[in-house]
């Protein structure tokens, strides 16, 4: 994984976990970072499970939402289980 990647993977689990953040509460940069990056992969599951789409033209867009998706799925689990 290049740095360029890896950055930008930080960057989209920052702003996927800042938006689930409105939806769901909580937060601070580490637990917006945190989520965000596990989202990431609980959304991109999620939608391959389901076999859904979501039609954004820009593949950035598109990465943070399906982030914020997995993100706050992932919190409301953790706040299920705690």
């Amino acid at each position: 994984m290049s740095s360029q990647s890896l950055i930008m993977w930080i960057v989209i689990g920052l702003v996927a976990g800042w938006l689930a953040s409105f939806v769901v509460g909580g937060g601070g940069l580490i637990r917006y970072l945190i989520s965000g990056l596990i989202g990431s992969f609980v959304g991109g599951l999620i939608l391959q499970w389901t076999g859904l789409n979501i039609p954004v033209a820009s593949p950035f867009i598109r990465d943070v939402l399906v982030s914020a998706m997995g993100a706050i799925v992932v919190i409301l689990i953790a706040r299920a289980v705690v």
